[in-house]
């Protein structure tokens, strides 16, 4: 019975502490048009501490849409265009010679902010993300013998283009699963495009308010973590990324030569967290089989390598993901 009691003030805590979202969202409403899933997507990323990689054709506001949050949480934005020609120092910052002081400074590089928008981040080669990596994974960035940490909150959100493969550098499995989420972009609805015709040609642009601080996305993030989750609901969690490994024992053996490694235990973190997130954004204080639902594609999709034979099949790991929630057991 304590629990229950326990769950019921855990839900009036996270409704009063999830109002902001409602604000958000309609701040970010003003601005971007439909791509309800993309906004969602920002949201659990910034709630849970994630990044993400957003894929989709240019001119879907992926660049507005990160701005736009920037602007509402009243952070540090910038973004970097990633070409072949881009360095490590381009992005991390460097040691200059200061005449006035006569000694080497560290001048500090744009990955020294709140929000970094990598715009195509599959042109720039190994080095350059390989030094992101260290950046998105261990929150700290080394230039000469001095390693500084990065500002709280730390967001990278990161593009690729789909279409072309020209002179574009496939990133490694291990940086892709980095990412807490990948999110695929679409075109937008007939009514949407009309919609934003009339934004575009309108005299003024809207624009978003400042309505939050950094330090409330912290807070929040720790409100977060209390979202409750019932031990079966991190069975099936487990459940879903087993699936992904030994599709054989959740009868699925005609994936079994179609995956050629499965999601990582960082699979089943990210999925739980993205969850729990996902609850607070509905206004909710637990987890449901729901919420797990709404977020495995974006979780679990850049998580499962394909074989030639799944290649050769036109299967793709939606295919898969979509399969696996149909087969195992819902708690």
């Amino acid at each position: 019975m304590d629990q229950t009691v326990d769950i019921k003030a855990i839900n009036e805590r996270i409704k009063e502490e999830s109002s902001f979202v409602d604000l958000l969202t309609i701040e970010m409403n003003k601005v971007i048009v439909g791509q309800k899933h993309l906004v969602e997507g920002l949201l659990i990323g910034l709630l849970s501490d994630g990044h993400i990689l957003l894929e989709g054709v240019p001119g879907l506001a992926k660049t507005l849409a990160i701005n736009t949050l920037a602007t509402i949480v009243d952070a540090k934005f910038s973004r970097i265009q990633f070409t072949p020609d881009l360095l490590p120092a381009d992005l991390l910052g460097t040691m200059i010679y200061s005449q006035k002081k006569e000694e080497f400074v560290v001048k500090q590089g744009p990955i020294f902010t709140n929000f970094v928008l990598a715009d195509e981040i599959n042109r720039a080669p190994a080095k350059v993300q390989s030094a992101l990596l260290e950046a998105m994974q261990e929150r700290q960035v080394t230039i000469g013998d001095t390693t500084y940490k990065l500002e709280e909150p730390f967001l990278v959100m990161a593009t690729q283009n789909p279409i072309e493969q020209e002179g574009t550098y496939p990133l490694p499995e291990a940086q892709v699963d980095r990412f807490m989420l990948k999110i695929v972009l679409d075109y937008p609805k007939k009514d949407e495009e009309q919609m934003i015709i009339r934004h575009n040609l309108a005299k003024t642009f809207p624009k978003a308010s400042s309505i939050l601080k950094p330090d409330d996305i912290i807070r929040a993030r720790g409100v977060v973590k209390d979202v409750y989750m019932d031990e079966k609901i991190e069975k099936y969690i487990v459940d879903i990324t087993f699936a992904t490994r030994f599709p054989e024992q959740y009868g699925m053996e005609k994936f079994k030569d179609m995956i050629s490694y499965g999601a990582s235990p960082r699979a089943s973190i990210s999925l739980s967290m993205a969850a729990k997130a996902y609850a607070f954004i509905k206004r909710r204080g637990y987890v449901i089989p729901e919420d797990v639902r709404a977020v495995c594609h974006d979780v679990l999709r850049h998580r499962i390598g394909l074989s030639y034979e799944a290649e050769a099949n036109n299967i793709t790991s939606e295919q898969i993901i979509s399969e696996i929630l149909n087969q195992v057991e819902v708690p």
